[in-house]
């Protein structure tokens, strides 16, 4: 299947409330898959082609795994993360590179300050500059470094969409998720961005949560189980939630872009139309409501101030 390229056809998700009237509109996409791929929920349009943004890193961490990275549980986990710039985040980024031969200078994403906004108001505090270890995606890009090692691939132009791990992190997401790439974009540490549609995503999400003992996927699913702290932040939803909910392996991407699945392969993906942060944690929660999960569960993660709409209402 290849993911159509035209514009998608959202629907409202969350009703922003002041006072009991409708003061806002999110509009969005999001599925619901079970674990033998069939269609639980779906609302919007969940087969038009969209960019993963950062939730497709346990998706390319998965193929560095397939390659033969070999890390412990926190590489994997920082491998796969959008970090805060936390302490723990660094010091786990940075080991990967060590461990490797590498050097914070051999980092291909750009420098930057913390993503998480006490850490960066400290980093800025202490008159620190940005930092290449400090961008939240430096894990990711660590990884990359330790497969080119691994392949004995050459580490220049390793961001090159026709580089030898380039190509095959492509085949992987397009194994994982049942689809042919319909476009590669540049994310914005630099790394190729491949398209695929939510359903697509879901899929892959479905496939790393399921995965037996031992393969690839499962180093990548047991890392993010045991190291939801490495994999966003400690004031960030995504880790909270993973903390709450048991099994569950969840990550998020800007431009309002989420997966999520639990251990038995019940898988969820959404985006929100304008982007914002504001109404995802909310889309999320009542989608995974609809999959199963406890309610109560997750109520910490739902906004008064936000009421989902009936085409996503249990």
């Amino acid at each position: 299947m290849i993911p159509q390229e035209r514009d998608p056809q959202h629907v409202p998700l969350v009703h922003l409330l002041r006072d009991g009237m409708v003061e806002g509109v999110h509009h969005g996409s999001v599925v619901v898959l079970a674990p033998d791929g069939s269609t639980l929920f779906e609302a919007g349009d969940p087969d038009v082609a969209m960019y993963p943004r950062s939730t497709a890193k346990p998706l390319q961490a998965a193929a560095m795994a397939r390659l033969g990275l070999r890390l412990d549980p926190r590489g994997f986990a920082i491998a796969a993360a959008s970090h805060s710039g936390e302490p723990r985040h660094l010091e786990a980024a940075a080991a990967v590179l060590t461990s490797y031969g590498f050097a914070e200078a051999d980092l291909g994403n750009p420098a930057d300050l913390p993503y998480d906004p006490v850490e960066r108001d400290a980093w800025i505090a202490e008159g620190r500059k940005p930092a290449r270890l400090a961008h939240n995606c430096s894990g990711k890009h660590a990884a990359m470094l330790a497969v080119c090692r691994e392949q004995h691939w050459e580490v220049e132009g390793y961001l090159d969409p026709t580089h030898p791990l380039q190509r095959a992190i492509r085949e992987t997401v397009e194994d994982l998720t049942g689809e042919t790439v319909p476009r590669v974009a540049t994310d914005g540490c630099g790394a190729p961005l491949f398209a695929l549609s939510l359903r697509g995503l879901a899929r892959a999400a479905s496939r790393i949560a399921t995965a037996s003992d031992g393969s690839p996927e499962s180093l990548v699913a047991n890392g993010i189980r045991q190291h939801p702290d490495l994999v966003a932040g400690s004031r960030r939803d995504v880790t909270r939630l993973m903390q709450t909910v048991p099994g569950l392996i969840a990550k998020d991407g800007f431009e309002a872009v989420q997966l999520a699945a639990l251990p038995d392969g019940i898988a969820v993906a959404l985006k929100i139309a304008d982007g914002g942060d504001r109404a995802r944690p909310a889309v999320l929660a009542a989608a995974l409501a609809r999959a199963g999960v406890d309610a109560e569960l997750l109520v910490p993660f739902s906004d008064p101030a936000l009421r989902v709409t009936d085409a996503l209402a249990a």
